[in-house]
């Protein structure tokens, strides 16, 4: 039986941990914290959102950029130090844009494709995760904001997923606690959310039954490869300690970058940080005044998602400075206030604020498949849409090791013919 090594035991390693244990591989997952699911894969916003597969790379993301720079609570922000990684990011994030249709198609058929897996796996191992199934609600305070949003909705078609056009009168039906004016909507009610945390760690134990060994606290300080198999140095009391596996699949998110290197391959993400805030409805007005339909607001950017009885999701932004994971009050009053704004009712008195890195690859779309190395696999650079592609990527990943190597449990996925762009 092959023995694969994942690095990484957030959304998409641990969904690939399972996909592998159910083709009947060893697997141990080595992951640096003291538990699954805690760095981006802890507080996003909870869209399981096919509708959001518009990649960024179009003009008027630069031009919008352009014009937020110095504000500090734009929707998107960039820290104007440069940096060779910065630049080199940003250099093909503009290379990406005639591609901008064809991926984001691609990306929309991965998403819907996703859907069938973590819905199947969610109910065999009976892993409760807050998942509401009630549709995602694209808001639009302007036409332009709204005619852009249907050449969008002509490219999800094409990727196998439909949406409908919705007046504000149909907005207000759908979820009546909205407040404000609107020019439009668009309602896709095939998407859904749900609390990412709780599905990884629920998930990470069904893997455990299938003899997945996941250890945490391992700090990886070295990694390297050849043609019959990979090794992983750990620290480990004062010394090291180097183990053989037969391959590994990285899925360490920001830091995928830094490995790939150590293996002789280019895998370019950089960490787009994003934040959120979790509003406790902790009153019977709150609870009554919060959403139960997810939203996103395209002028804003900002996403929400409602959370059982009690808690309600805010999460978004996109900034551009390094590594650094400072929760700012000033990227944080934005989403409070939009709250405030959107939802008068509930109180924001009792929230917790959250910062996590994105693995975001410059056209994306996430790496998913070979390294240059017979034993090395990739698994990793989702951006913003690692709760939603998840279940796909690690499927395809999957089936690609099984491949690569057999199994004594080999299955054909159904995202198997599915191709990144």
């Amino acid at each position: 039986m092959k023995h694969i090594a994942i690095i990484g035991a957030g959304i998409t390693g641990v969904t690939t941990a399972y996909a592998l244990a159910r083709r009947g591989f060893r697997v141990t997952v080595l992951e640096r914290h003291r538990y699954a699911a805690m760095e981006t894969s802890y507080a996003n916003g909870g869209q399981l959102s096919a509708s959001n597969a518009e990649v960024w790379n179009h003009t008027s993301t630069i031009l919008k950029g352009l014009k937020w720079m110095l504000k500090n609570d734009a929707p998107l922000l960039v820290n104007p130090k440069p940096s060779w990684h910065k630049l080199s990011w940003f250099g093909e994030f503009i290379a990406a844009i005639p591609r901008y249709e064809a991926n984001t198609i691609a990306t929309a058929r991965l998403a819907v494709a996703a859907r069938e897996h973590l819905f199947s796996w969610a109910e065999q191992e009976g892993i409760e995760f807050d998942l509401k199934r009630q549709g995602i609600l694209h808001i639009y305070r302007d036409r332009a904001g709204f005619e852009h949003a249907g050449a969008v909705s002509r490219l999800l078609a094409q990727g196998g997923l439909p949406r409908r056009a919705v007046t504000p009168d149909e907005m207000r039906a759908i979820e009546p606690t909205l407040a404000g004016q609107y020019y439009g909507g668009y309602y896709t009610e095939s998407d859904s959310s749900g609390d990412i945390h709780k599905f990884t760690t629920g998930l990470a134990q069904a893997a455990e039954k299938l003899g997945v060994q996941l250890r945490y606290e391992q700090q990886i300080s070295a990694v390297q490869a050849d043609a019959t198999g990979a090794d992983i140095t750990l620290a480990q009391d004062g010394g090291s300690v180097t183990e053989r596996y037969d391959a590994v699949v990285v899925c360490a998110g920001v830091t995928s970058r830094a490995l790939a290197a150590m293996f002789g391959d280019r895998v370019n993400v950089y960490p787009v940080k994003g934040y959120s805030i979790t509003v406790h409805l902790n009153d019977e007005a709150s609870r009554a005044g919060a959403p139960n339909v997810s939203l996103l607001d395209d002028a804003t950017k900002l996403v929400a998602s409602r959370f059982g009885a009690d808690r309600f999701r805010v999460a978004g932004t996109a900034e551009f400075n390094g590594y650094n994971r400072d929760i700012r009050a000033d990227r944080i009053a934005p989403l409070v206030a939009w709250v405030q704004q959107c939802f008068p009712s509930v109180s924001t008195r009792n929230i917790t604020p959250w910062a996590g890195l994105r693995p975001m690859m410059p056209d994306l779309m996430p790496r998913v498949g070979r390294g240059k190395l017979p034993s090395v696999f990739y698994n990793t650079g989702h951006g913003h849409l690692g709760w939603t592609l998840s279940a796909a990527t690690a499927d395809m990943i999957a089936a690609t090791v099984a491949t690569a190597f057999g199994s004594p449990n080999v299955t054909i996925a159904a995202t198997q013919d599915l191709k990144l762009a």
